[in-house]
């Protein structure tokens, strides 16, 4: 009933300032307001039914933002979504926990809510102990693949709270190919008008490179947004070997 304004939304710095893009991410804002209003809608039906106390709720998503350098990729814009608890009593309202965790750590934390034990089989590790201490921690490293998305483009991660290395092992194929989502949206359609009329920023010019490099390396602290691959540049040796070798 509210629709976002274009000029109200905020763009990360690879994506062109274009009114279409601000369009584009204007809806994107609608449709997260609009599921906002479902999940009130089910959280209102657990207290109709008065289960709401004694209901263990994570909300989560499968992905990243439906954009260009975001879903289907190993950015943090990719990778990083939303974590949402709510279990009254157990879980302050608003509490914040900055701890890695994986997709692979569910299942655990809610075989261990039903009172079960992990199969050894299992990878990832329970986190209910960061909801007891936030400032827990419950692994040092994530790690993150892509295979395929409408073409193959094989691609692995790891990150831990400071640093993230991507290997590109197709590093001759450009990052955005055609897709049917979100490489046709009009976000990307304003990135390739610009590339055509050769009016790219610098960083979104990276990302339209029609290559990507074989090794990228973010300090993900200092730079969010991971435009400065700091893969080839002097004194991360060290952190570059020790991200090689907990990939291998």
């Amino acid at each position: 009933e509210q629709p976002h304004k274009p000029g109200d939304v905020r763009l990360p710095p690879y994506v062109a300032d274009t009114p279409g893009s601000r369009r584009d991410y204007a809806l994107y804002y609608d449709e997260i307001t609009r599921l906002d209003r479902f999940v009130g809608g089910v959280m209102a039906e657990l207290k109709e039914q008065n289960v709401a106390d004694n209901t263990f709720v994570l909300f989560i998503s499968d992905n990243g933002r439906p954009f260009p350098r975001d879903k289907t990729t190993l950015y943090d814009s990719g990778i990083k979504t939303p974590f949402i608890v709510h279990w009254p009593g157990r879980v302050g309202a608003g509490s914040r926990c900055n701890s890695l965790l994986s997709s692979v750590d569910i299942a655990p934390a809610f075989l261990e809510l039903a009172g079960l034990s992990t199969p050894k089989v299992f990878e990832g590790s329970s986190f209910l102990p960061l909801l007891r201490n936030p400032q827990q921690g419950i692994r040092e490293f994530v790690f993150a693949e892509r295979n395929w998305h409408d073409y193959e483009d094989r691609v692995r991660a790891v990150r831990n709270r400071r640093f993230k290395y991507i290997r590109n092992f197709e590093s001759h194929k450009p990052w955005v190919q055609f897709m049917r989502t979100p490489s046709q949206g009009p976000i990307y359609q304003e990135l390739g008008r610009l590339k055509k009329a050769g009016q790219l920023g610098p960083i979104t010019a990276l990302f339209m490179a029609d290559t990507k490099p074989h090794e990228e390396l973010y300090d993900v602290v200092a730079d969010p947004y991971e435009v400065h691959n700091l893969a080839d540049r002097p004194g991360y040796e060290k952190t570059l070997e020790t991200m090689r070798a907990e990939l291998i």
